[in-house]
């Protein structure tokens, strides 16, 4: 595995986000983190599953400078096996925590709103969906998910702004559950993580499902036609002058 790293203490697996300074996503990316969930979830020994990343940054989202250059087969794939990887965690049975360990907006906010439970590191960081000002059609699918956590209308306000949030807006909007301190969110995860995997397991893991059921028949939902959207929306000039933008001011701060 290149882009992510995995630990298993007392029947808890922390998978780690390990991809350059901001773990940004690319296909490798999603596909490596997809087999690892399924690995997982198949893994009898393993009760439950902390997500987490990087001092400073939890992930950043998509890989902007590599997915700007992919050609239209290459897109087209990275977005389906994206969203296939969004279904597969909002479907993961078992317990799964997102430690939030820095920023975390678009992509990553997506996979940590996938989880049961948020916990963000304290500091000013940032969280939320802003796919639009970056020219992204934001899929149902990803709506139905944040409007699972902040409600329909404060999902359907935050995402037509590309609202990103500091830790305490976070924490007020039902974004994250828990605001820590750097050096202690692994610990306040692996507590949290206790009080779930204590209980009776497949009580536990039936009762998320129905809780769940209609979120799931919304992620799980047929997407060709929006991903055609989404597709010719990605190649117009319009936001492929916005992408242009954004990376070059993105290679500027990292020069």
């Amino acid at each position: 595995m290149n882009t992510i790293k995995v630990q298993i203490k007392d029947k808890i697996a922390v998978l780690s986000l390990d991809r350059g300074r901001s773990n940004a996503i690319n296909s490798e990316m999603v596909a490596e983190l997809h087999q690892m969930i399924r690995n997982i979830e198949n893994d009898d020994s393993i009760a439950g599953l902390i997500l987490t990343g990087k001092d400073g940054f939890f992930s950043a989202g998509l890989d902007l400078i590599e997915l700007y250059e992919y050609d239209e087969v290459q897109i087209r794939e990275f977005w389906v096996e994206f969203l296939s990887l969004v279904s597969s965690m909002v479907s993961f049975k078992k317990p799964m925590i997102a430690a939030i360990s820095g920023h975390s907006p678009a992509g990553g906010c997506v996979l940590a709103i996938c989880c049961d439970y948020r916990i963000m590191a304290e500091g000013k960081f940032i969280i939320g969906l802003n796919e639009v000002p970056v020219g992204i059609i934001v899929p149902a699918s990803i709506f139905h998910l944040y409007a699972f956590w902040l409600g329909n209308a404060p999902a359907y306000r935050a995402l037509l702004e590309g609202k990103l949030m500091n830790t305490q807006e976070a924490l007020s909007a039902g974004l994250v559950d828990e605001v820590v301190s750097p050096e202690s969110i692994l610990h306040a995860a692996e507590r949290k993580m206790l009080t779930y995997i204590q209980l009776e397991r497949k009580t536990w893991q039936q009762s998320k499902m129905n809780i769940r059921e209609e979120l799931l028949k919304k992620v799980n939902a047929d997407q060709t036609e929006m991903l055609g959207h989404m597709l010719e929306q990605w190649w117009s000039t319009s936001t492929r002058s916005i992408l242009k933008t954004i990376i070059q001011n993105l290679k500027q701060k990292s020069s």
